[in-house]
Protein backbone atom coordinates (compact mmCIF):
# COMPACT_ATOMS: atom_id res chain seq x y z
CA UNK A 1 0.00 0.00 0.00
CA UNK A 2 1.51 3.48 -0.80
CA UNK A 3 1.43 6.18 1.28
CA UNK A 4 -0.52 9.84 -0.17
CA UNK A 5 -3.14 6.96 -2.27
CA UNK A 6 -6.73 6.99 -0.70
CA UNK A 7 -7.79 4.36 -3.61
CA UNK A 8 -8.34 3.31 -6.85
CA UNK A 9 -11.48 4.84 -9.07
CA UNK A 10 -12.94 3.00 -12.32
CA UNK A 11 -14.82 5.37 -14.17
CA UNK A 12 -18.36 4.04 -15.99
CA UNK A 13 -20.29 5.54 -19.03
CA UNK A 14 -23.17 3.43 -17.98
CA UNK A 15 -25.26 2.81 -14.58
CA UNK A 16 -25.52 -0.85 -15.26
CA UNK A 17 -21.97 -1.08 -15.84
CA UNK A 18 -21.34 0.92 -12.32
CA UNK A 19 -24.01 -1.76 -11.03
CA UNK A 20 -22.47 -4.94 -12.00
CA UNK A 21 -18.66 -3.37 -11.30
CA UNK A 22 -20.32 -2.63 -7.78
CA UNK A 23 -21.82 -5.90 -7.21
CA UNK A 24 -18.56 -8.29 -9.08
CA UNK A 25 -16.45 -6.13 -6.07
CA UNK A 26 -18.53 -7.11 -3.36
CA UNK A 27 -18.60 -10.68 -4.68
CA UNK A 28 -14.18 -10.13 -4.80
CA UNK A 29 -14.52 -9.65 -1.05
CA UNK A 30 -14.29 -5.56 -1.05
CA UNK A 31 -15.78 -3.99 1.34
CA UNK A 32 -14.18 -0.66 1.70
CA UNK A 33 -15.94 1.01 -1.63
CA UNK A 34 -17.83 3.95 -2.86
CA UNK A 35 -19.63 4.44 -5.95
CA UNK A 36 -20.88 8.25 -6.98
CA UNK A 37 -23.37 9.12 -9.80
CA UNK A 38 -25.37 11.92 -11.04
CA UNK A 39 -28.80 10.03 -10.43
CA UNK A 40 -29.87 7.76 -7.71
CA UNK A 41 -29.31 4.06 -8.90
CA UNK A 42 -31.66 1.51 -7.94
CA UNK A 43 -30.10 -1.27 -6.05
CA UNK A 44 -26.59 0.12 -5.60
CA UNK A 45 -26.23 0.38 -1.63
CA UNK A 46 -27.30 -3.38 -1.37
CA UNK A 47 -24.70 -3.97 -4.60
CA UNK A 48 -21.99 -2.02 -2.31
CA UNK A 49 -22.64 -4.44 0.42
CA UNK A 50 -24.77 -1.74 2.56
CA UNK A 51 -26.79 -2.43 5.76
CA UNK A 52 -30.02 -0.57 6.59
CA UNK A 53 -29.71 2.62 7.51
CA UNK A 54 -30.16 3.97 11.24
CA UNK A 55 -31.44 6.81 10.47
CA UNK A 56 -35.48 5.89 11.04
CA UNK A 57 -34.36 4.66 14.29
CA UNK A 58 -32.86 7.84 15.27
CA UNK A 59 -35.65 9.78 14.01
CA UNK A 60 -37.84 7.83 16.40
CA UNK A 61 -36.05 8.51 19.20
CA UNK A 62 -35.40 12.01 18.67
CA UNK A 63 -39.63 11.70 18.50
CA UNK A 64 -39.87 10.51 21.36
CA UNK A 65 -37.17 11.91 23.81
CA UNK A 66 -38.94 15.58 22.39
CA UNK A 67 -42.22 14.03 23.12
CA UNK A 68 -41.24 12.47 26.55
CA UNK A 69 -39.41 16.20 27.48
CA UNK A 70 -42.70 18.65 26.24
CA UNK A 71 -44.82 16.38 28.32
CA UNK A 72 -42.69 15.66 31.34
CA UNK A 73 -42.28 19.69 31.37
CA UNK A 74 -45.65 20.42 30.84
CA UNK A 75 -46.33 18.06 33.73
CA UNK A 76 -43.83 19.51 36.04
CA UNK A 77 -45.12 23.34 35.77
CA UNK A 78 -48.74 22.36 36.27
CA UNK A 79 -48.48 19.64 38.92
CA UNK A 80 -45.52 20.75 40.66
CA UNK A 81 -43.87 23.76 40.52
CA UNK A 82 -47.00 26.02 39.86
CA UNK A 83 -50.60 24.42 40.84
CA UNK A 84 -53.35 26.27 39.65
CA UNK A 85 -57.08 25.71 39.99
CA UNK A 86 -58.41 26.91 36.86
CA UNK A 87 -62.21 26.71 36.70
CA UNK A 88 -62.42 23.62 38.67
CA UNK A 89 -60.29 21.01 36.43
CA UNK A 90 -57.49 18.89 37.30
CA UNK A 91 -54.11 20.13 37.79
CA UNK A 92 -52.55 17.19 35.58
CA UNK A 93 -55.19 17.77 32.61
CA UNK A 94 -53.40 15.67 29.68
CA UNK A 95 -56.10 16.96 26.78
CA UNK A 96 -54.83 20.34 27.33
CA UNK A 97 -50.78 18.99 26.96
CA UNK A 98 -51.02 17.43 23.61
CA UNK A 99 -50.40 20.63 21.04
CA UNK A 100 -46.91 20.90 22.41
CA UNK A 101 -45.90 17.47 22.97
CA UNK A 102 -47.33 16.68 19.56
CA UNK A 103 -45.14 20.02 17.93
CA UNK A 104 -41.90 19.12 20.27
CA UNK A 105 -42.28 15.21 19.17
CA UNK A 106 -42.41 16.91 15.31
CA UNK A 107 -39.00 19.20 16.36
CA UNK A 108 -37.29 16.46 18.26
CA UNK A 109 -37.14 14.18 15.64
CA UNK A 110 -36.60 16.97 13.02
CA UNK A 111 -33.76 18.08 14.79
CA UNK A 112 -32.35 14.42 15.74
CA UNK A 113 -32.85 13.56 12.08
CA UNK A 114 -30.73 16.82 11.13
CA UNK A 115 -28.15 16.06 12.93
CA UNK A 116 -27.56 12.41 12.78
CA UNK A 117 -27.60 13.03 9.02
CA UNK A 118 -24.78 15.28 9.29
CA UNK A 119 -23.05 13.36 11.65
CA UNK A 120 -23.37 9.64 9.83
CA UNK A 121 -22.28 11.29 6.57
CA UNK A 122 -19.09 13.20 8.16
CA UNK A 123 -19.84 16.26 7.09
CA UNK A 124 -19.04 18.99 7.15
CA UNK A 125 -16.55 18.08 4.68
CA UNK A 126 -14.86 20.92 2.83
CA UNK A 127 -12.38 18.36 0.80
CA UNK A 128 -12.60 14.66 -0.04
CA UNK A 129 -9.74 12.97 -1.96
CA UNK A 130 -11.96 12.34 -4.85
CA UNK A 131 -12.04 15.42 -5.95
CA UNK A 132 -9.15 15.27 -7.67
CA UNK A 133 -9.58 12.55 -9.97
CA UNK A 134 -9.19 14.06 -13.66
CA UNK A 135 -12.92 13.80 -15.09
CA UNK A 136 -14.74 13.39 -11.10
CA UNK A 137 -16.26 16.31 -12.33
CA UNK A 138 -18.45 14.55 -14.22
CA UNK A 139 -20.19 12.68 -11.59
CA UNK A 140 -23.03 15.06 -11.45
CA UNK A 141 -23.41 15.03 -15.07
CA UNK A 142 -23.26 11.84 -16.84
CA UNK A 143 -20.21 9.47 -15.50
CA UNK A 144 -20.13 6.84 -12.82
CA UNK A 145 -17.32 5.96 -10.20
CA UNK A 146 -16.14 3.34 -7.94
CA UNK A 147 -14.23 3.89 -5.66
CA UNK A 148 -11.91 0.85 -3.98
CA UNK A 149 -10.29 2.52 -0.54
CA UNK A 150 -6.67 1.79 0.60
CA UNK A 151 -8.43 1.39 4.12
CA UNK A 152 -9.91 -2.05 2.09
CA UNK A 153 -7.79 -5.05 4.12
CA UNK A 154 -8.06 -6.71 0.37
CA UNK A 155 -7.27 -3.29 -1.22
CA UNK A 156 -3.55 -4.23 -2.84
CA UNK A 157 -2.37 -1.52 -5.74
CA UNK A 158 -1.33 -3.99 -8.52
CA UNK A 159 -4.35 -6.77 -7.91
CA UNK A 160 -6.94 -4.01 -7.50
CA UNK A 161 -6.00 -2.22 -10.49
CA UNK A 162 -5.91 -5.81 -12.39
CA UNK A 163 -9.37 -6.63 -10.99
CA UNK A 164 -10.96 -3.42 -11.84
CA UNK A 165 -9.75 -3.89 -15.70
CA UNK A 166 -11.58 -7.01 -15.76
CA UNK A 167 -14.73 -4.82 -15.36
CA UNK A 168 -14.08 -3.05 -18.48
CA UNK A 169 -14.01 0.66 -16.87
CA UNK A 170 -13.72 4.03 -19.23
CA UNK A 171 -10.90 4.71 -17.34
CA UNK A 172 -9.07 3.74 -13.96
CA UNK A 173 -7.76 6.19 -11.64
CA UNK A 174 -5.77 6.57 -8.33
CA UNK A 175 -7.37 9.26 -5.86
CA UNK A 176 -4.77 11.04 -4.29
CA UNK A 177 -5.09 11.43 0.05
Amino acid sequence: MRTGLYGLVAEFERHEDLLKAAREACRAGYRRMDAFAPFPVQGLPEALGRKRSRMPALFLAGGILGGTGAYFMEWYANVVSYPLNIGGRPFHSWPSFIPITFELTVLGAALAGFFSCLALNGLPRLHHPIFGVPGFERASVDRFFLCIETADPKFHPVGTRRFLETLHPFRIAEAQA
